[in-house]
């Protein structure tokens, strides 16, 4: 699925709550310790059964609510009547953010890495190790399309963090899906973005190209070069002020 579609999807979810009455029966619904049937939800919000039902199934398409069933009589066998449609909120979490950001990926690799640091490891090899068995996971995830020139399949990786990767020459990141993080800690943050782009460089046996750091206040620090160009910037060194 390319990055267009993912975040399309997840527009797509929340547009779903835009209706003052689904978001009402979606929040009724989270609400309780339990699952619920259509007439509790419909009770709950004060809307007809066949007004619940509809939202309710818009829900469960959208991957909001989940259902299950269940007798409500707790009796088994025969005249104990059929199962009830009973639903619950998704374990699916769903978020839409303009820019795109990673955070949860940056708290993933920053975690891993404070795990290292107490077993012994200096913070900035731990914060680099963890962001490149991080972005060897991504290249384990992907899909990249062997015909593509290194440059273009590393992009494809890329994209769907939100990096907003443009090849012209050199592959330049539009976005950083850290920003925040990047803006009060710059060479610890510029550190794991080249390492987690250096690993998919690396597990995409792209041997034909260059992360370096790059610093550019109106993009992603790092810049991936074509290394039979030349003058790629040098590999693992920390951001500077």
């Amino acid at each position: 699925m390319s990055m267009d579609e993912a975040f399309g999807r997840r527009v797509t979810k929340l547009g779903a709550l835009a209706d003052p009455v689904r978001r009402a029966l979606y929040r009724f619904v989270a609400d309780q310790p339990g699952a619920v049937s259509r007439e509790q939800a419909a009770d709950g919000v004060a809307v007809p059964r066949h007004t619940a039902k509809f939202h309710l199934d818009r829900l469960v398409d959208e991957g909001l609510l989940v259902t299950e069933f269940r007798r409500l009589t707790g009796r088994t066998g025969p005249g104990a009547g059929r199962p009830a449609k009973l639903y619950r909120r998704s374990g699916k979490e769903v978020a839409v953010s303009l820019p795109h950001r990673s955070y949860d990926l940056a708290g993933d690799v920053l975690a891993d890495a404070v795990e290292r640091s107490l077993a012994g490891t200096p913070i900035e090899d731990a914060v680099r190790a963890a962001a490149g068995d991080a972005g060897a996971r991504a290249v384990e995830a992907s899909e990249p399309d062997p015909g593509a020139t290194d440059l273009d399949r590393v992009a494809g990786v890329l994209a769907t963090f939100g990096f907003e990767p443009r090849v012209d020459g050199d592959l330049l990141l539009h976005n950083c899906p850290f920003d925040r993080l990047a803006s009060d800690h710059t060479e610890l943050v510029c550190g794991m973005n080249l390492a987690f782009v250096e690993a998919v460089a690396d597990g995409l046996g792209c041997t034909g190209v260059e992360p370096g750091l790059d610093p550019d206040p109106a993009r992603c620090c790092v810049r991936v070069r074509d290394g039979a160009a030349g003058g790629a910037p040098e590999r693992g060194r920390g951001a500077t002020a």
